[in-house]
C-alpha cells in the first residue's frame, strides 16, 4: 500500500498534478459545485436532498 501511496504523493508533485489540484479547488470554490456535491452526498447517504 505504501508503493500507492508514494504514486499519489509524486503525482501531486508534478506539474499535471499541480494543475489538477489548482482545478479541483478552484471547482471546490464555486457555490454551484458545492451545492451539486452536497446533494450527492445527500442523496448517496439516503437522506434525499439536502438543504
Amino acid at each position: 500500500m505504501a508503493g500507492l501511496v508514494g504514486k499519489v504523493g509524486a503525482f501531486l508533485k508534478s506539474p499535471e498534478g499541480k494543475r489538477l489540484t489548482q482545478q479541483v479547488q478552484r471547482a471546490a470554490k464555486d457555490p454551484a459545485t458545492r451545492r451539486k456535491l452536497t446533494d450527492a452526498v445527500a442523496q448517496f447517504r439516503g437522506k434525499g436532498r439536502a438543504r
